[in-house]
């Protein structure tokens, strides 16, 4: 009963005042999210393409590329997908070479030893394909003599799950 009486007590009251004992921003509460377009998202599978094949291009070149391709875009938009995306070129910075003095060297293992056979080593790697609507997860178990696949998952998220899986099937 009183929750009812409390309930039509704040709809009385206007807006700015809801918003001040909810702590909440106005701005907020007529915000309505935008769903991202048809052309952005064929422009965004563009950009991933491109950059896929040539990661060292920047803003202005990409927009160049995708002029090429026929798309009708502006370095702005560009710059916005591609921070969207997180998709930064790949270019030499200041002392790359030196290696960070706080960071643990790990040494390679497998220097000097011959893979003459069968389950002497295996590699792990995780890799990304890009489908129409968003990426899945591939991670793969192969055995270094054979080249042969061991084990392989796939997975809509980036966790540790599906790698464990990947391994015990391995195993």
């Amino acid at each position: 009963m009183w929750a009812n009486e409390l309930h039509t007590a704040i709809n009385m009251l206007p807006y700015f005042q809801q918003c001040e004992l909810l702590e909440l921003n106005r701005s907020s509460l007529y915000y309505k999210r935008v769903e991202m377009n048809e052309e952005d998202l064929r422009l965004m599978n563009a950009l991933d393409e491109e950059f896929t094949k040539r990661p060292c291009l920047g803003v202005r070149q990409m927009t160049w590329k995708l002029k090429d391709r026929g798309f009708k875009v502006g370095r702005k938009r560009v710059r916005r997908l591609m921070r969207l995306m997180g998709l930064m070129a790949v270019f030499p910075t200041k002392n790359t070479s030196k290696p960070n003095p706080t960071h643990k060297v790990y040494p390679y293992l497998l220097r000097g030893v011959p893979i003459i056979r069968v389950n002497q080593v295996w590699s792990m790697d995780i890799t990304y394909i890009r489908l129409g609507k968003g990426f899945v997860y591939l991670t793969a178990i192969m055995d270094w003599h054979s080249r042969y696949v061991i084990a392989w998952r796939l997975s809509n998220t980036l966790t540790a799950d599906f790698c464990v899986e990947c391994l015990n099937d391995a195993l």
